[in-house]
C-alpha cells in the first residue's frame, strides 16, 4: 500500500471482517460487545453499514444523504452481507482518479484517501469487537492493526476525547499485548 492509496489496506480489513463474521450464529446476536453502545446484531449492522456508507461516497453520493445502508440482514447471513458490502465498495472505488477527490464524511470534508483511512480504522476495530464476542481466541492480522494503531495515535490523541468523540478514554493494555489489543485499548475498549 502506498501512503496515497489506502484501498488495498481497506480491502484487507474488510476481508478479515468478513471471515470473522462467518462465525456469527443467531444465538450470539443479542450479546453485548466491547463497543458498549451496541449489542452484536447492532454492531454488525453498523459495521456493514459503514462499508456501504463509504461505498456510497465512492459512488458520488454525499455522506449526509446516505440511504439506509445494506437493508435488512437475515440472522444467518452476516458473512454474505459483508461480502456484498465489500463487492459494492470495490466497484465504487476501483477508479484511481477517485483518490484525487475531496469527500464528505462524518469528520468533515477530507481527501478521499483520508476518508477511506478512517474506515480502515473502523473496520479493524470493530472486527476486534466482533471477534471478542464470537471467538475470543481468534488471531487477527497484527500487521494491519500495527498500521492502524500508528494512524490512531496521530488522529486520535489521548487527551482529545470529549463527550462528542465516539471513542472513550485510552485504557491500559496488558504488558505484551498485541497490536489489536493495544488498538482496542487506545480507542477506549476495556480488555
Amino acid at each position: 500500500m502506498s501512503a496515497t492509496d489506502p484501498r488495498p489496506l481497506y480491502l484487507r480489513a474488510v476481508t478479515q471482517l468478513e471471515k470473522v463474521a462467518a462465525g456469527v450464529t443467531p444465538d450470539l446476536l443479542d450479546r453485548p460487545t466491547p463497543c458498549t453502545a451496541y449489542d452484536l446484531r447492532t454492531l454488525l449492522g453498523h459495521t456493514a453499514g459503514g462499508i456501504h456508507r463509504i461505498a456510497y461516497v465512492g459512488e458520488g453520493g454525499l455522506w449526509l444523504d446516505v440511504p439506509a445502508a445494506g437493508g435488512e440482514i437475515e440472522d444467518g447471513d452476516w458473512a454474505g452481507a459483508f461480502g456484498r458490502a465489500r463487492a459494492r465498495w470495490t466497484a465504487a472505488w476501483q477508479d484511481d482518479a477517485k483518490l484525487d477527490l475531496a469527500v464528505e464524511v462524518p469528520w468533515g470534508r477530507v481527501p478521499a484517501p483520508a476518508a477511506i483511512g478512517g474506515y480502515v480504522m473502523e473496520a479493524v476495530t470493530h472486527t476486534w469487537d466482533i471477534a471478542r464476542v464470537i471467538a475470543p481466541g481468534t488471531e487477527l492480522d497484527e500487521e494491519l492493526a500495527t498500521i492502524v494503531l500508528g494512524i490512531a495515535h496521530q488522529v486520535l490523541p489521548a487527551d482529545d476525547r470529549g463527550p462528542d468523540m465516539p471513542f472513550g478514554p485510552v485504557r491500559p493494555a496488558p504488558e505484551g499485548a498485541g497490536a489489536n489489543d493495544r488498538l482496542a485499548a487506545w480507542l477506549g475498549r476495556t480488555l
